[in-house]
């Protein structure tokens, strides 16, 4: 089967896993992925994916051992201690500072697997401030899409080597015997809440303040992290906490996120403004609809004498009628002038000669302006004005009187020679720029061609990085499971042992000697009363065949009870009386008796001879 086959026949088997269960697999990545579901196919002896398709229809119960082939669970209490460490020393102080006494803290433990990671922070937490306050704030959202695995983190029971991140001093605190376990304190426990989520599909948990989600971004593919980042980004508050695992970065995520602990994947939130935060605050409370002629009044008058340009208000009759600030600082006027005819005033004449320029707006009925007007202010420093005067008209027929406006230029003025010599310097070193600027092309060229290659690089050493952590996972998943089987064995074997002490202590009871043969006739048991009675050790008489033996019993008067035996469909056992001589030389009366050994299934596995000495001397 080529490579394109198998890729088309491993999708097909994850749309089907998506379909029938709801698990959607596919923003995973292939390469950690199939090898998962390779693992699992080889479990149960299938080697094409197609083949695997079928087997799952045929067999539903196989989805449960897939999912937890492919759900890599691998979790522990304070699990990189220094990481935990630095959340506690800074950035939950951080978050708490942004507070107000009493405000609610919530915290998001996404892939939470099977609770240890949740109750991590939630110990974090209630040693910076209680457990009191602890339980009157703080919501702890743990979630993960393996439904086993969160049933474990609601139980909260974990064994004592679980524990082993701990301290003695937190196991104390926090955890309580069950048992030969150890559960997390139920006051306690109340605060964190256990859900299924999908962080490709479900909607993000809201209002955060901070988001741990480790060492699960690296199973998925660059498409996929992009929208669960997203989700991310409008999860948290602003300027609230995520924390990641150590193999997985944000680099190409910095209008979104920014490094607050880069050593430790710690990041905070980069707002984005919204159109409607910008609007809000131009909202007004509620007014009246309506104001008092006087106070509107006075608005205008205030708003005239504050406004930014110098202006002057002259009435039909020639009479200066109003004047602003900036005006009556720039000319050196006062509000006595106001009323006055303006030819009087020095303002009719310098800068400009306003009288000629009233009488021409008079008779056109259209505004005039002047540009760079020189003036030199009361300070001595010259400064240029732009000059605008407006003729003002009641109802477009009648005029009222003049607008006359100045606009201080001086910087633009200045700014224009600068400009004009600067662009003297850009004429003189345009041809040098020219010839800088092709080789900057080049350069940029070749540092283009760098940055690509050297992003290339970057990402690939960002996905062997990912890939090696999750190998890592999967083989400390896999040395859990080893260490599950080690401790099974250890209990079969001392369950073995015990029921071999059991046995040998019954053998060793009996007052009589004990042979157990298979159904060749080779020797199984030999106790110690058979030695006693006949000064043949146990080593030498295992596997030998009985009917061999030289001792001081005729084994082979023996031989047809012994047939009997292995052919009787009954349990019943035959008893013979033989002339022996024991191991003392001693002429002895031995009663042996012959029965059937049976297995489980009732089949005849061997024969049982009981030995026992009936003489008179022994009676």
């Amino acid at each position: 089967m080529n490579y394109s086959s198998e890729n088309s026949e491993f999708e097909a088997l994850l749309q089907y896993i998506k379909q029938s269960r709801g698990f959607d697999f596919t923003g995973y990545k292939r390469s950690s992925l199939m090898r998962r579901v390779s693992k699992r196919m080889q479990t149960v002896g299938i080697e094409k994916y197609d083949d695997y398709l079928d087997y799952l229809e045929v067999h539903p119960d196989e989805f449960n051992s897939l999912f937890n082939t492919l759900l890599i669970n691998v979790t522990s209490f304070f699990r990189d201690r220094p990481t935990w460490d630095y959340i506690g020393s800074t950035i939950i102080p951080r978050i708490l500072a942004d507070k107000k006494s009493g405000d609610p803290i919530r915290i998001w433990s996404a892939a939470c697997a099977s609770g240890q990671e949740a109750y991590t922070i939630a110990i974090v937490i209630a040693q910076l401030i209680g457990i009191e306050q602890f339980r009157e704030r703080v919501k702890i959202y743990a979630t993960d899409v393996d439904e086993e695995a969160l049933s474990q983190a609601r139980q909260a029971i974990y064994p004592k080597r679980d524990l082993e991140g701990l301290s003695p001093e937190e196991i104390e605190l926090f955890f309580e015997p069950v048992g030969n376990f150890y559960g997390f304190r139920k006051e306690l426990r109340r605060s964190v809440i256990f859900g299924r989520h999908d962080l490709t599909q479900d909607a993000p948990i809201s209002r955060v303040d901070l988001l741990i989600c480790r060492n699960a971004l690296m199973y998925f593919n660059a498409d996929t992290q992009a929208r669960i980042i997203t989700r991310f980004h409008f999860a948290l508050r602003d300027h609230a906490f995520l924390c990641l695992g150590k193999a997985e970065m944000l680099l190409t995520y910095a209008n979104t996120f920014a490094p607050v602990e880069l050593k430790r994947r710690i990041f905070t939130k980069v707002p984005r403004l919204n159109s409607r935060d910008q609007l809000l605050p131009m909202k007004t409370g509620n007014s009246s609809t309506s104001s008092e002629p006087d106070n509107s009044y006075h608005i205008q008058n205030v708003a005239f004498d504050r406004g930014p340009l110098a202006s002057l208000v002259v009435n039909a009759e020639g009479l200066l009628t109003l004047v602003n600030e900036q005006a009556r600082v720039l000319f050196n006027l006062t509000t006595r002038d106001i009323g006055r005819p303006l030819q009087d005033l020095e303002v009719s004449y310098r800068p400009l000669e306003l009288r000629s320029c009233i009488n021409q707006v008079y008779s056109e009925r259209r505004p005039f302006s002047f540009r760079d007007v020189e003036w030199l202010a009361a300070q001595g420093e010259k400064v240029f004005l732009d000059v605008r005067i407006e003729p003002l008209l009641d109802q477009e027929t009648y005029i009222l009187g003049v607008s006359i406006t100045f606009t201080d230029v001086s910087r633009y003025k200045r700014l224009q020679g600068e400009l004009e010599h600067s662009n003297q310097e850009l004429e003189t070193a345009y041809e040098e720029l020219q010839c800088a600027n092709e080789e900057l092309e080049t350069t940029n060229e070749e540092l283009q061609s760098s940055n690509e290659e050297l992003e290339t690089t970057n990402e690939e050493l960002q996905a062997t990085n990912e890939e090696l952590e999750t190998m890592n996972e999967e083989l400390q998943a896999t040395n859990e499971e080893l260490y599950t089987v080690n401790d099974e064995l250890h209990r079969r074997g001392d369950e073995l042992n015990q029921a071999n002490a059991f046995l040998e202590s019954i053998l060793s009871s009996l007052k009589g000697g004990v042979v157990v043969v298979d159904r060749d006739l080779h020797i199984q048991i030999w106790n110690y009363r058979s030695e006693d009675l006949w000064g043949l050790r146990t080593g030498e008489a295992l596997g030998q065949n009985f009917l061999n033996l030289d001792i001081g019993l005729p084994v082979e008067q023996l031989r047809q009870s012994m047939r009997a035996c292995l052919t009787a469909d009954t349990t019943s056992a035959t008893e013979i009386t033989l002339d022996a001589i024991n191991r003392r030389g001693r002429q002895i009366k031995c009663q042996v008796s012959c029965a059937p050994l049976l297995g489980i299934t009732s089949e005849v596995q061997g024969v049982i001879l009981l030995m026992e000495d009936r003489s008179e001397g022994e009676l």
